[in-house]
């Protein structure tokens, strides 16, 4: 996976724990390849080799908000959908910070979550 991900969706990413996570066991127990955290509260992170015998997952949460996650057979569609997953995420972050009411950050959520099976 190139280092180029962190130029990929949107601003304000970084990785999570000064990148320390990398290549350590993750929440679904795979070998943790990327793992980023955006400055207004949100963490996705991509495993690979997972416990559930499927090759690549996706955490992501918004704290206080939601976790989900998703899990794919090959690497090209986990990257691809990490990136979109990233760009979903700043946009409810966004809806966040603007102080939307809670219910209008809630069906953004379940739209995020039914976009992202």
């Amino acid at each position: 996976m190139s280092e180029s991900h962190s130029t990929n969706g949107a601003a304000g990413w970084h990785d999570y724990d000064n990148g320390l996570t990398r290549d350590r066991r993750g929440v679904e127990g795979g070998t943790v390849l990327i793992d980023e955290e955006h400055a207004d509260g949100a963490r996705i992170t991509l495993e690979r080799d997972t416990l559930h015998r499927v090759p690549f997952a996706i955490t992501c949460s918004i704290y206080g908000w939601m976790v989900h996650t998703r899990f794919f057979a090959d690497e090209p569609s986990a990257s691809a959908a990490y990136n979109e997953m990233k760009t979903s995420l700043a946009r409810i972050l966004l809806l966040i910070a603007s102080q939307a009411e809670p219910e209008a950050v809630s069906e953004a959520v379940e739209t995020f979550v039914e976009e992202h099976p």
